[in-house]
């Protein structure tokens, strides 16, 4: 396990947190700033005709390509975690994952569509899979492993940087877009990532020496091992995708399918390696992740739903919902920016309370609550779904209640997902239990991709409808597991757990 960093030993000094922090939040803003910008206009980017410089693909191949790429954005943060805990470090890994995604965005603004286009989005996922779980274990890394309230008012304060720069970005990004100036958009998403670069380079010092050593350095031998294993996966994998060009049935909506399936065996794979086959876990460690995996079936679910705020929902304010606002054309991407207003404006005082809530209020509770709001939104967007079935345009308040709502489910699931992560993480598994949080995030965007086909042979309302009530049943079912749930992490509050066997 990782030592105790002089960073732990520092007094507060940002906000009653370590000084370290705000050059995280600073890093992780800009990046979140050329994320969700670009993210803000992406599926309507790929269902523009090429006439207006656009991809001219179809409505659900869009979506499938947006859930996709969302997904293998944080399922790549799996691969991320375990190579800041065993190859790079935490910091390395931060500043290689930055650097990447940069690239990625530089390729999205080269004015040619295609190739550089998938060129650009893999770049940014691989980047993002490297930068998210180590700058994620950074933040966690600040604090003494028995802070955990200040722990979880840290993340809360992170994740408010988050959504400073997914504002900024939502904001900046589809202005520049205006009048199919996509590549010029997609640059100024660029240049959000170099001033997050720069800002890490410059605030390392304040870090004071957190994530500079390895968790567990992989050996020599090791090291030979993963090197062959890897380039033997990257080759089987590109023959693979070859021969499938080749036999003529290679299609994007067939493509953006098959990762959805890997998506979904991933997640699998890796709890049972965790469960059945590590031998570095200790038999508490293996209770805690009983628990967490509810924990990540419920956050799966509530990423399913929250995350068609770029597809589904975007479509709806650009198609359904009337936009001309005092004189002014809103982009349609805009309205999605009051769940990081809301985030902004509420996150402090979210923060606060959950210090001063302490342990009364169980994890499970949270994650229960999280759930039951976000199946709420989609049960008014149903009905505002109902409305425009005629080919009416509801109004936008429709869009900003569905927002407002999932907003504070988010508030209560994120930063407690994130400090229960670290808080359930075996000791060998610390940076890689973050990329696996990041896991459920890739699992529900890979299926609420997929599960937009429905909207071909069911109506919009009934569309959202199921998903909402999905979402309730999970919530409810999370709520009433809580006292066992507590239990398996080691909650005081917690029922005792019946013995195996």
């Amino acid at each position: 396990m990782q030592t105790v960093s002089p960073a732990r030993d520092r007094g507060p000094a940002f906000s009653g947190h370590p000084r370290g922090l705000a050059t995280l939040c600073g890093t992780e803003m800009w990046e979140r700033f050329s994320y969700y910008g670009m993210r803000s206009i992406l599926v309507l980017f790929l269902v523009a005709p090429p006439v207006a410089g656009g991809m001219g693909l179809s409505e659900t191949t869009a979506v499938g390509v947006y859930g996709v790429y969302i997904a293998s954005v944080y399922l790549l943060a799996l691969a991320g975690g375990w190579i800041g805990d065993r190859l790079l470090g935490t910091r390395r890994t931060v500043l290689l994952g930055a650097c990447v995604i940069m690239s990625g965005h530089l390729a999205m603004a080269v004015p040619v569509a295609g190739p550089f286009t998938w060129l650009g989005l893999a770049l940014i996922a691989v980047g993002s899979g490297l930068l998210k779980p180590n700058i994620a274990a950074l933040v966690g890394h600040l604090y003494r492993d028995e802070d955990e309230p200040r722990r979880e008012a840290g993340y809360t304060l992170f994740f408010l940087g988050i959504n400073v720069g997914a504002f900024l970005g939502i904001i900046v990004v589809p202005w520049l877009q205006r009048g199919d100036r996509w590549h010029l958009a997609f640059g100024a998403a660029a240049a959000g990532m170099a001033i997050g670069l720069a800002q890490y380079v410059l605030g390392g010092r304040r870090l004071a020496g957190a994530g500079e050593r390895h968790g567990h350095r992989l050996t020599p031998a090791e090291r030979r091992r993963f090197t062959a294993v890897a380039l033997t996966g990257t080759a089987v994998t590109a023959a693979a995708l070859g021969l499938w060009a080749l036999s003529g049935t290679f299609t994007i909506e067939r493509f953006t399918l098959a990762l959805a399936v890997v998506t979904a065996l991933v997640p699998l794979a890796y709890f049972a390696f965790l469960l059945f086959g590590s031998h570095e876990i200790t038999p508490p460690e293996r209770t805690g992740l009983y628990a967490y995996l509810w924990l990540f079936l419920a956050a799966a679910v509530f990423w399913m739903i929250y995350d068609q705020a770029g597809s589904a929902l975007l479509l709806f304010a650009k198609e359904h919902t009337r936009l001309h606002i005092l004189g002014f054309d809103v982009p349609p991407s805009w309205v999605a920016n009051v769940n990081s207003l809301t985030i902004i404006l509420l996150a402090p005082a979210f923060a606060r309370f959950f210090v001063a809530a302490g342990d009364r209020i169980g994890i499970p509770a949270k994650f229960a609550a999280a759930l039951l709001l976000i199946g709420l939104s989609f049960v008014v967007m149903a009905v505002a779904a109902g409305f425009a079935a005629g080919g009416t345009k509801v109004s936008v308040a429709w869009l900003l209640t569905v927002y407002f709502i999932q907003t504070i489910g988010e508030i209560f699931l994120t930063p407690v997902g994130l400090s229960v992560t670290r808080r359930l993480a075996p000791a060998a598994f610390q940076n890689q239990m973050m990329g696996v949080w990041y896991l459920a995030i890739a699992l529900g965007d890979a299926t609420g991709g997929q599960v937009y086909r429905l909207t071909t042979v069911v109506p919009m309302p009934v569309y959202y409808l199921v998903l909402a009530l999905a979402a309730i049943a999970a919530g409810l079912l999370i709520a009433l597991g809580s006292g066992r749930l507590r239990a398996l992490m080691g909650d005081p509050a917690g029922t005792e757990p019946a013995r195996a066997g």
